[in-house]
């Protein structure tokens, strides 16, 4: 399944034809170097239709969760500044580290 933004096809991309002119292209360098874009090109179809599937079966798992009701979100007291918090954070830290914090 291709997005209907994609305007090739490895296939195509292997039958385009190149007109050549008095001072063209080589045509082996411009076939080597199509056939290294035809192989990317297929291994990157490949990877975007593992990635659908894979975002279908995430869609699925996910409506079928059970709804959760969002929890609350924690609210600083009224007043609390950055130095308040920050000077908790010192206290906890010296709390839980001591003196190893200091050396």
């Amino acid at each position: 399944m291709l997005s209907d933004k994609t305007k090739l096809t490895a296939k195509e991309i292997l039958e385009k034809e190149f007109k050549t002119g008095v001072r063209g292209y080589k045509q082996e360098e411009v076939d080597q170097y199509l056939d290294l874009i035809i192989k990317d090109y297929e291994v990157m179809h490949q990877e975007y239709e593992l990635l659908l599937q894979e975002n279908m079966k995430l869609k699925k798992q996910l409506e079928e969760q059970p709804k959760k009701t969002a929890q609350p979100v924690q609210q600083t007291p009224a007043g609390t500044t950055n130095f308040d918090i920050l000077k908790r954070l010192s206290n906890l830290e010296k709390h839980v580290f001591g003196s190893k914090l200091y050396e």
